[in-house]
């Protein structure tokens, strides 16, 4: 009921960090995985690491936060493909600043990278979802959308807002038998949370003292999550927003 097999699936910032680690294991599972990413050296680095493993990949560049962009990505991905099974919208950033001190440039970038973006995809993978028979699409929120941070205020709304869309289209969608479901990763350490380390004094330290496991977790403890919501393993799960944080939320 794991098997991916004959899927193709399309990950948005796949060329690194938590989007790399679902790829992975998407491909593992047997889906075809196609990469997106803005960073076209990195996202042939992240290619030549999953087709060195011996896993189905290829690359489509584009900016997920570009009207346009999208919608030539989607229909090079049908061109190429045929179709869409499932849809990761894992594209995001972050800009550190308190919310006094935040310009609407630095808000609207966030937004736009973080929920836009996944409303875009999400509006362009329907009618090749539809027409495959059903799908799979995973948003990726954070555990900021159930907690705050004093210097993050665009980064929680928008992961919030991922949630709330998440559950709007699992509700609009059900009927063509498409499920969405919503992945709130903890602390994991990645390009992007380092720079929270260098920017936020004692995060590394709180971090490891309230996750029960005592780590940040890493780009691979996404893999398995993916593979679920991505198969008929969860195929009576929708509208969820499931915490994978090695137990932060409940410490």
């Amino acid at each position: 009921m794991f098997d991916l097999a004959g899927k193709v699936a399309l990950v948005t910032g796949g060329n690194g960090g938590i989007g790399l680690g679902m790829a992975r294991g998407l491909a593992q599972a047997g889906a075809h995985v196609v990469v997106s990413g803005r960073n076209r050296e990195k996202s042939a680095a992240a290619l030549r690491a999953l087709q060195g493993e011996g896993l189905a990949a290829s690359e489509i560049a584009a900016d997920v936060a570009d009207e346009a962009q999208v919608q030539a990505l989607f229909a090079q991905l049908r061109d190429q493909h045929g179709r869409l099974d499932i849809l990761v919208n894992n594209a995001g950033t972050s800009i550190r600043r308190q919310p006094q001190d935040m310009t609407l440039a630095e808000w609207t970038t966030v937004m736009d990278t973080n929920l836009t973006s996944a409303f875009l995809c999400c509006r362009a993978a329907y009618p090749l979802l539809k027409a495959a028979g059903g799908g799979k699409i995973i948003n990726i929120g954070s555990i900021l959308s159930i907690f705050g941070a004093p210097y993050a205020g665009p980064y929680c709304a928008s992961k919030g807002g991922i949630v709330q869309y998440t559950r709007s289209i699992a509700l609009a969608w059900a009927k063509e038998n498409i499920q969405a479901n919503a992945v709130l990763p903890g602390w994991i350490d990645t390009e992007m949370t380092v720079g929270a380390r260098e920017q936020v004094p004692g995060l590394n330290e709180r971090v490891l003292a309230r996750v029960p496991v005592a780590r940040w977790g890493k780009p691979e403890d996404l893999a398995g999550i993916a593979v679920f919501l991505a198969s008929k393993a969860s195929d009576f799960v929708t509208g969820t927003a499931i915490p994978v944080d090695g137990g932060y939320a409940i410490a």
